[in-house]
């Protein structure tokens, strides 16, 4: 598995609550689903690394590849 970096988030209660019951809904972790917000983001303007564009989606993912 490649390399990760941990790093702290704060979040408002609401926005926290709200990706908690996303995540659920995706049956995703709240942290995959993060993860799986950024990398789409990143995707859409652009800014993704043309290695990750093409990449498979993490095991357990529902992204589109």
């Amino acid at each position: 598995m490649a390399d990760r970096k941990s790093f702290l988030l704060r979040l408002d209660p609401a926005t926290y609550d709200a990706l908690q019951r996303w995540a659920g809904a995706d049956l995703r972790s709240l942290n995959a689903q993060i993860e799986f917000l950024l990398r789409r983001a990143l995707r859409e303007a652009g800014l993704l690394p043309d290695a990750e564009r093409s990449a498979p989606a993490p095991e357990g993912s529902k992204e589109p590849s």
